[in-house]
């Protein structure tokens, strides 16, 4: 009778096994969209909304998402120093990975010389100015719209460090609270789970807003834009191709002992999602609860992938690199190594004061180049037709580089279950595509509050 009992849980891995039929749709209204856009590209970019509109359901789940994670995570845990200790390695890591990336960019930028030979016209420098984004703050301004205005209106602003800010707060209360606080942990619990459930329901609607991304991208760049510039998308790619899978592969391989393909396998239906939405906001929801499965503790994961969506931008600062001194080339003003390192030190502080403006990549860009070096914004033109095809590869490069840093942090934390690791990433333990959640506690076990359980909720959370 017992192995009828152990058998039972094989219904809801059936269950999970359906949400296979969402991402295989999730390709072929790739590829519809694509046909769509080379096909009838004026009716295509009118599909622009559909795809705007199925980020912009995921977005509204975002700000609740995070804030309930962290909240979890630092209410249950004892010592208040270890948040601290990783939020401070956090940015540390950051800031050297951001260098690294802007180091490699300037090195394959000076040896492919993408924008030599180009010709700027009147309406290309035209294009190129309009891309200064007036929202675009500089660092004190960016330091300070952390602080909302509200409690509530940091859950209304779409800024990820503003929710940040607010639970860190509500999470220390609730440390602080000691066994007062259980009830609340309990009540933000319920309240987790009801809004992963929705995430999962709004993940349905992925092929239609794929479909209708592609399609306007594609219609909108066509193919003339890509043969004129593809030296320099080319170069874009191969560049945060030989960043990820050899920096950060070794990185991974040397710290945590994993294979990175490993691990972004684990992740293919986010990178899949990122693709074909061009945005690593719409699948940070996903890598929350993917990160926690996997064995990360909660703490570290709440605190390293919010943050690092808006610190951690490897993708972009490659990206800037190279769209600079393709501009200078083109222009036919190339700049000298002394000018080119001050110049992008300064993209790499602006990035942070964009990091939450719409199309972050184009506009800090244009917005940077305004402030430090004037004279290239004229360029900026030339790379408006392509930019929707790179910020496939910003977007891409963004969420590897947060995964992995969430494994090394966990890692040098010691806030990481590899026994876990290692059932996940070899398929034993599916991750659960219809709740998002696991109900065991991630982490060492004695790090935790005790919170009470219902019924026997902790003897199968520990089995």
């Amino acid at each position: 009778m017992t192995s009828a009992a152990d058998t039972a849980p094989a219904a809801p891995k059936a269950k999970r096994d359906r949400t296979h039929y969402l991402y295989i749709a999730v390709i072929i209204a790739v590829a519809a969209g694509i046909g769509v856009g080379l096909a009838a590209p004026d009716f295509a970019v009118g599909l622009k909304p559909i795809g705007t509109g199925f980020v912009a359901l995921i977005k509204m789940m975002i700000s609740p998402i995070i804030f309930c994670t962290i909240v979890l995570g630092i209410g249950s845990v004892r010592k208040a120093a270890k948040v601290g200790a990783v939020g401070g390695i956090a940015l540390g890591y950051f800031t050297v990975m951001s260098l690294v990336a802007l180091g490699i960019g300037l090195v394959v930028g000076n040896i492919l010389e993408p924008g030599t030979g180009l010709a700027v016209t009147d309406a290309v420098k035209d294009a190129g100015h309009a891309q200064i984004d007036a929202e675009a703050k500089d660092t004190t301004e960016f330091l300070l719209g952390i602080i909302p205005t509200t409690i509530v209106s940091a859950f209304t602003n779409e800024s990820v460090l503003q929710t940040l800010l607010i639970a860190l707060l509500a999470g220390f209360a609730l440390q602080g609270m000691g066994s007062a606080g259980q009830p609340i942990l309990r009540g933000i619990e319920h309240i987790q789970r009801l809004v992963f459930r929705i995430l999962a329901m709004v993940m349905w609607a992925a092929p239609i807003g794929a479909f209708g991304a592609i399609a306007a991208v594609t219609g909108s760049a066509g193919l003339d834009a890509l043969k004129s510039l593809a030296v320099l998308m080319l170069g874009f790619y191969v560049t945060c191709f030989l960043f990820v899978f050899i920096v950060l592969g070794i990185l991974l391989r040397v710290v945590s002992g994993l294979n990175v393909l490993t691990l972004f396998k684990y992740l293919g239906r986010e990178f899949l999602l990122i693709l074909s939405t061009s945005s690593s906001e719409s699948a940070l929801p996903r890598l929350i609860a993917k990160m926690e499965h996997l064995g990360v503790s909660k703490p570290v994961v709440g605190i390293t992938v919010p943050t690092g969506y808006s610190f951690n931008l490897d993708g972009t600062m490659i990206y800037m690199t190279m769209a600079s001194l393709f501009i200078a080339d083109a222009l036919g003003t190339p700049m000298s190594i002394g000018e080119q390192i001050p110049l992008l030190l300064f993209l790499l502080v602006a990035s942070k004061g964009a990091a939450g403006v719409t199309g972050a990549g184009l506009a800090t860009l244009a917005g940077g180049l305004q402030s430090h070096k004037p004279a290239l914004v004229d360029g900026i033109g030339l790379i408006v037709g392509i930019d929707r095809f790179m910020s496939e590869a910003r977007a891409l490069t963004n969420f590897a580089g947060n995964a992995v840093a969430t494994v090394l942090i966990g890692t040098w934390t010691k806030e990481i279950d590899k026994d876990r690791v290692n059932q996940v990433l070899a398929g034993q333990l599916p991750f659960d595509e219809k709740t998002l959640l696991d109900d065991a506690p991630v982490g060492p076990a004695e790090d935790h509050v005790e919170v009470p359980e219902k019924g026997g909720e902790k003897e199968l959370a520990k089995a």
